[in-house]
């Protein structure tokens, strides 16, 4: 059946296909972008079959998700960091509301923040907040002058990298103001991995550490 596909029909396909996986990112920014180009394939389709009202529609979607692409690479945001308690009642709620979200990252979550509650260990807790809206937290326990991140969790709609960028880039002096010289983090998941090492950590074993 697949042989008797032609190459404008898998053209149709694949622009189809990608507007459809569009429609599943959680994303606004891989929305944009994954819908563009499956505007633009499917658009290229409907010129090449003389399907002008699929070909202008389409186009319009790819004009579209250009200048709302223009709109969010533009757009100044603010960023600003509260240092607070994992104990405090907003950041309870926050990790319990997102607690599916959190467990897929950081499988021993709840388990390692009872450890570290019980025994007392000195602690950071910071709430990233993205135009007066809660982002993401980041919670570690410090030990002599390393921190053991336990959680550094994004909203799904925030993961675009600023987040990251703003603590450990812009504001890596928080950790130094507190003696932190090393800062380590442990997480099995894949996507997770590859967003720290965009960030500058590095891995040595199970663990990925940035010198700071």
């Amino acid at each position: 059946m697949l042989n008797d596909i032609n190459l404008l029909e898998w053209i149709g396909y694949i622009g189809s296909v990608l507007v459809a996986i569009s429609l599943t990112m959680s994303s606004i920014l891989k929305l944009r972008w994954i819908n563009l180009i499956g505007a633009a394939i499917f658009s290229v389709y409907g010129f090449l079959i003389s399907a002008l009202p699929v070909a202008y529609l389409n186009l319009f979607i790819v004009i579209t998700n250009i200048y709302y692409l223009y709109k969010l690479y533009n757009r100044k945001e603010i960023f600003k960091i509260i240092y607070s308690d994992i104990e405090d009642s907003l950041v309870k709620y926050f990790i319990d509301f997102n607690k599916n979200d959190i467990g897929n990252i950081f499988e021993d979550f709840q388990k390692e923040e009872k450890q570290s509650l019980l025994s007392g260990e000195e602690s950071v807790t910071l709430l990233m907040l993205r135009d007066a809206h809660i982002a993401g937290i980041v919670y570690g326990t410090i030990k002599d002058d390393k921190l053991n991140i336990l959680l550094d969790y994004v909203l799904p709609q925030y993961r675009d990298l600023k987040p990251g960028d703003y603590i450990y880039g812009h504001n890596i002096y928080i950790f130094k103001d507190r003696g932190i010289k090393q800062l380590c983090c442990k997480t099995n998941n894949i996507h997770h991995q590859r967003y720290l090492e965009k960030m500058g950590f590095v891995r040595e074993g199970e663990i990925y550490i940035m010198k700071i």
